[in-house]
């Protein structure tokens, strides 16, 4: 990810107006969102596609839902699994 964010700081000091001012205002300035932001939507955008089957289901990992009845509607709420590691 870091040199994703290396290229696109480069390409965008190449706007002449914006050569002088910091990254976050060069990404305001034109309406770009920040690498970051962009892996996470990713992310998002390929849980909806988990939860709701769009995937061939023998390649999908196992998703456990929350089956409490409190759910108001919603049946894709997900177990939060918190994971400790021991290195």
């Amino acid at each position: 990810m870091r040199e994703i964010e290396k290229i696109q700081k480069r390409a965008i000091k190449l706007v002449i107006i914006l050569k002088n001012k910091p990254y976050t205002n060069r990404l305001i300035y034109l309406n770009l969102p920040s690498v970051k932001y962009r892996h996470l939507r990713g992310d998002m955008i390929e849980v909806f596609k988990i939860t709701h089957n769009i995937y061939d289901a023998t390649v999908l990992p196992n998703l456990s839902y929350n089956e409490r009845i409190d759910n108001r509607g919603n049946n894709y709420i997900l177990h939060n699994h918190t994971f400790y590691y021991d290195l």
